[in-house]
């Protein structure tokens, strides 16, 4: 009797040991390191598509580990490069962090600007104006900023990209770092002055050794290509070439094609950009002691060669099947690393794009799908000929640049006019142009409400301060390009909007959602995890399905 006295006395002090435990269970999860993926131009489609072909330790390990959003959008307009980046990071859209593309035409200083030119720093690792860059132009915080202000700044940030714009704005204003690469004669990781006043040891010592040049070589299909059965035919009508090459097919010898093809550039432009991207991050982690202590440390990593890749041939190429299965095996080298060294379920990894891409529309047109381009002159020209008979000048328009045109405000007023006059003129205009399926005056976007469709991706794209005074939408499918070959991205469609989301890692949930989410969700789901404040700008919501 004594001894099962004993032994149920045991019990509950066992279990209420367990439920104390767990009633003091922090309420956020502290990964020693957290790394952001940006996969430049993916569509979510990819995941599907090349399933089958993907190893088990990238894209694979992922889904199978970790949790699946299979329904994510980009929830504005334009879906820029730029604009995408600034929106994962900051958890809001252009609207708010005020990124509305790669570069906009600027109406205080009458002149383009590009998103992150900043001639108040100066280069470093390059000879070049390369590294004049910074991140002044998003006025939100990130939430890699966010990091610096919970911790003191003692958890550290860097970010990685060949492109300076995929680095510096997932970086955040407040980073240890953002490098990216510089190529032509160079084949140097730079950054600028804005971070710090010399490149560290471990940057020039990566500078100095043979990681770009290695790539310098013949770039074959990873496997047979008669296996990629998940594309067209490798020479047809729809893609662009580099330059020395006539016809778009494998293989493409980047040796011979290299002086014509700005030399270290052409990097950027095949899927061994990937690989050198991760060759860096991996020094990165290394040079930087990223995720050595309990305090979190952010690595922002942005795969841009996907994007050049995509553009020169489309979606369904051949070399872009092949740049996606090689894509999955450098992540698999990269989880695998960050395994041995950071830990084994210590870190927290998101994956996600900043836009999609539409088809080659020369292709969808072959297919008998709707879809062509949109020719800038064939809009212009009767455009400023009615503006001309309705107001007495072909000049009121100053700029027309991401699909949005900016009204000469002066002549407006010395024609004694009113800029809404003008705007709501031009909407009823061009209303019937061809191939533009929509269009809004920038006085609608300031002062009514739009809950769906273009109108509210449009709004939600849309800065009060930077912004045009017209904005369009054109119709599905088409692009304002001149080009019969490649192709672009930047509209509300699904196709440009649907973005792959993914987690693994510590702190997070095995499991799948077809429940709509959005790009602004990513920062402040990371944030929740983290147990930290949103970032400053924050328009969108934790998933919660996603946090333990």
């Amino acid at each position: 009797m004594k001894n099962v006295l004993i032994a149920g006395l045991l019990f509950f002090s066992v279990v209420g040991l367990k439920a104390q435990q767990k009633s003091e269970k922090e309420p956020f999860t502290r990964p020693k390191l957290v790394v952001g993926i940006v996969v430049d131009q993916m569509r979510y489609d990819y995941l599907v598509r090349f399933y089958d072909k993907y190893g088990d330790d990238g894209f694979k390990r992922m889904i199978n580990e970790g949790f699946n959003c299979k329904n994510n959008h980009f929830n504005y307009i334009p879906t820029k490069t730029a604009a995408g980046h600034a929106s994962v990071y900051t958890g809001t859209t252009p609207k708010t962090h005020g990124i509305i593309g790669n570069d906009w035409y600027d109406k205080n200083e009458d002149r383009s600007v590009y998103c992150t030119e900043d001639e108040t720093v100066n280069s470093l690792g390059t000879v070049t104006d390369a590294g004049k860059m910074s991140p002044r132009r998003m006025v939100s915080s990130t939430m890699t900023d966010q990091l610096k202000l919970a911790t003191a700044s003692q958890g550290k940030v860097i970010g990685v990209s060949l492109k300076d714009r995929g680095s510096i704005l997932p970086a955040g204003h407040a980073a240890d770092g953002a490098y990216w690469f510089q190529g032509k004669d160079e084949g140097h990781w730079v950054t600028s002055t804005y971070y710090m006043d010399a490149l560290p040891n471990w940057v020039e010592k990566f500078n100095k050794s043979d990681a770009a040049e290695k790539y310098k070589k013949v770039w074959n299909p990873l496997y047979d290509i008669d296996t990629y059965t998940e594309s067209i035919a490798d020479n047809n009508d729809f893609e662009q070439y580099f330059k020395g090459e006539e016809a778009p097919v494998f293989p493409h010898d980047l040796p011979k094609l290299w002086d014509d093809n700005g030399k270290f550039d052409l990097l950027k432009g095949v899927p061994f950009g990937n690989s050198l991207t991760v060759d860096f991050a991996e020094a990165a982690i290394k040079g930087e002691n990223l995720g050595a202590d309990k305090i979190t440390d952010f690595i922002a990593v942005s795969f841009s060669a996907t994007d050049y890749v995509g553009h020169r041939f489309g979606v369904s190429a051949k070399e872009t099947e092949d740049t996606y299965l090689r894509l999955d095996k450098d992540l698999g080298r990269l989880f695998t690393f960050l395994d041995k060294e950071v830990g084994k379920g210590t870190y927290t990894v998101f994956l996600t794009s900043d836009h999609a891409a539409v088809e080659v529309p020369s292709y969808l047109e072959a297919e008998n799908i709707p879809g062509g381009n949109f020719s800038k002159k064939e809009f212009y020209t009767p455009l400023n000929a009615f503006l001309n008979t309705k107001f007495g000048s072909d000049k009121l328009i100053k700029n027309f640049s991401n699909e949005q045109l900016f009204l000469d405000q002066e002549l407006i007023k010395k024609l004694g006019l009113t800029s809404e006059e003008v705007e709501n003129a031009i909407v009823g205009e061009v209303k019937n142009y061809k191939n533009v399926a929509e269009a809004y005056t920038g006085t609608s976007m300031r002062n009514q409400e739009f809950t769906k469709g273009q109108a509210s991706r449009l709004q939600m794209g849309y800065n009060f301060n930077r912004s045009g005074d017209v904005l369009l939408a054109l119709s599905p499918g088409y692009i304002n390009s001149t080009s019969r070959k490649g192709t672009t991205h930047g509209t509300g469609y699904a196709y440009d909007t649907h973005a792959p989301l993914l987690f693994f890692g510590q702190g997070i949930n095995h499991g799948q959602t077809v429940k709509r989410t959005e790009i602004p969700d990513i920062a402040n789901t990371i944030c929740s995890l983290l147990g930290i404040t949103f970032p400053s700008g924050k328009s969108g919501e934790p998933i919660p399905e996603v946090i333990q």
